[in-house]
């Protein structure tokens, strides 16, 4: 067995080559703690000791005898600790979004049959106890925090006996890396949560040829704030990278305390997703558009510049003269705000509008943009810090260790070692995603000069209007969304005469523009409404309108009052457009654009 052929070697792999003081740290009552690599793996080992003595087990290691744990909670040192206790004694771990509902909440502990849960927070505790008569399998709450009428997760972390120590040592022995390391049920955009089988060996596979293939320097200085919800492969993987590269994990308390997090980390990268980088372009530029005479001239300036910025051509010494001087008198300032020692930020999850990773990056605030589903664990394909391992637009060149095919329609079809085991009690379903041992993803693609990668959309997303042309909303809402006056669109149309779109504007920015106008601003709903305001988003929408071929022209268009949240429900936990679900909620809205 080689050296990390299950994901828990990876903490005896940073014990051995770099152990740090701060291998996790989180906030706890205002104060940053942190846990050295040698303190996480005493606590890992005592948790498995404790759920070992609850008879928690892998049994056979037969993917449906493992037994199952549930996992609710915010980001914290604590979730992954509790993700390698379960992997050492061969448990599957079954990690779930906190913004989950109550309905699907019940659907995967019953389909999972979850004997327990830990959980942080009173109101993800609150969820589950709504839920705990209905799962039969189910013996007990544990909480990462002290609260009220539930056992502390501590309670389980008792003094081991060397007889303990013996039987948990076996016990880790007999992990392979076959195995089912974790049950991730995805909700995604579509009908009842499915849930992905990944092994160890296809998460440590994706690891380290992620590692070759996007060189993270081994730097034990260097810094991660985490905040992306690590129940989504993406960061839980990245995190694996972190610690196989002893990149110390920082975890954020909130997505709201972000913008202070950095300050307080000052971290050398993070991953991401677009939703969260147009939320900071957009802070910067309202932050822009506040400056007067002088300084509001060179901060135009400096962002004209950046968005001529070509990573692959030079733009000559006159330019580069002119973009050094915009780094330090402009986007130095954009440097402190993250903290000031950002070497690179990498995102994924959906498609990253091309416009910000070319400004970011001119700004020296590189973004390298990858592509996965959870099916592949998840990564296929990133854009590369090396020379020419970039192009702004695309999710880079496919990672080493995969193949990746694309169908006669453009489906992407990957093959190689992480490709998930399956979906979880589904064979029919499993069966129509992977064939011959090649899984389709679902997404549209193409190469660009024969390496790099370019989704072009989701095969589910695109649409036939009644004239039989196709569609792909994706592109049209991106390049939209680059008007500061659009928050966030919608294409629609399917089986239509034309094209149309539902658009929540971007009030701040809407706001200043009426003031300007000298209309005046009560409410977002009578905004909307407003016609001048109507006119304005008519010629917005008609320039946008060039770019694209005819039949993908919006016609008519509503305006929508309130925007999308995850909380509201039209947006996954990873902020992607739940289609379905905005279709029914404005099913009013899509009829007026077509009476």
């Amino acid at each position: 067995m080689n050296e990390q052929s299950r994901i828990f070697d990876f903490v005896d792999h940073q014990l051995t080559h770099f152990p740090k003081k701060d291998m996790f740290c989180g906030k706890e009552n205002g104060q940053w703690i942190s846990y050295s690599t040698a303190e996480v793996k005493n606590l890992v080992n005592q948790l498995s000791t404790g759920l070992l003595r609850l008879g928690v087990s892998g049994n056979d290691m037969r993917i449906e005898n493992q037994d199952k744990i549930a996992l609710i909670s915010k980001n914290r040192p604590e979730w992954l600790m509790l993700d390698f206790a379960c992997q050492q004694i061969g448990a599957a771990l079954c990690p779930i979004y906190p913004t989950t509902n109550v309905n699907e909440l019940e659907f995967i502990f019953n389909d999972a049959a979850v004997k327990y849960v830990f959980v942080s927070g009173q109101d993800i505790l609150d969820k589950v106890n709504n839920i705990r008569t209905r799962v039969p399998s189910l013996k007990k709450v544990y909480s990462f925090d002290e609260l009220p009428g539930v056992d502390y997760w501590k309670t389980l972390l008792q003094a081991t006996s060397a007889a303990e120590q013996t039987q948990l040592e076996e016990i880790k022995k007999s992990i392979r890396a076959e195995h089912c390391a974790t049950i991730i049920y995805t909700s995604g955009t579509t009908g009842t949560p499915k849930g992905v089988m990944l092994s160890h060996r296809n998460i440590v596979s994706n690891v380290l040829n992620s590692v070759k293939s996007f060189p993270f320097e081994e730097d034990t200085s260097a810094r991660a704030l985490s905040f992306l919800p690590l129940n989504h492969i993406f960061e839980r993987m990245v995190s694996a990278i972190y610690i196989y590269s002893g990149i110390s994990v920082y975890y954020a308390e909130s997505l709201d305390t972000i913008a202070e997090n950095l300050k307080e980390v000052r971290p050398t990268l993070f991953s991401t997703v677009p939703r969260l980088l147009e939320k900071t372009y957009e802070k910067i530029m309202a932050k822009g558009a506040e400056l007067t005479g002088i300084k509001k001239k060179l901060f135009y300036w400096s962002v004209a510049l950046a968005n001529e910025y070509d990573n692959i051509k030079s733009k000559g010494i006159w330019y580069n003269v002119q973009l050094a001087l915009a780094n330090k008198i402009i986007f130095s300032k954009w440097r402190e705000g993250l903290g000031g020692n950002i070497k690179l930020i990498v995102t994924g999850g959906a498609a990253c509008q091309v416009r910000l990773i070319r400004i970011f990056t001119a700004a020296g605030i590189p973004i390298y943009e990858g592509y996965g589903p959870t099916e592949n664990s998840p990564v296929i394909s990133v854009n590369r810090k090396t020379k020419n391992g970039t192009r702004f637009g695309t999710v880079g060149p496919v990672i080493e260790g995969q193949e990746v095919k694309l169908e006669p329609d453009g489906e992407i079809c990957v093959k190689g070692p992480s490709v998930m085991m399956g979906y979880y009690k589904r064979p029919d379903l499993t069966a129509e995603t992977i064939i011959n041992g090649w899984l389709h993803t679902g997404d549209i693609g193409i190469f660009e000069e024969g390496k790099f990668l370019k989704i072009t959309d989701r095969k589910k997303e695109l649409f036939k209007t009644s004239g039989g042309k196709y569609v792909a909303p994706q592109p049209i809402e991106n390049k939209m969304k680059e008007s500061p006056f659009v928050e966030q669109m919608m294409v629609v149309g399917a089986e239509q005469k034309f094209v149309g779109a539902l658009i929540v504007p971007s009030l701040p920015n809407l706001k200043e523009w009426m003031q300007h106008k000298g209309i005046p601003f009560t409410t977002a709903e009578d905004a909307v409404h407003n016609p001048k305001v109507l006119d304005l988003y008519k010629e917005l929408v008609d320039s946008f309108n060039k770019f694209f071929n005819h039949v993908e022209q919006i016609k008519k268009f509503e305006l929508l009052p309130n925007e999308w949240t995850i909380d509201s429900g039209e947006l996954t936990p990873t902020l992607k457009l739940k289609r379905k679900v905005i279709m029914e909620k404005y099913k009013a809205a899509v009829e007026r654009i077509y009476n």
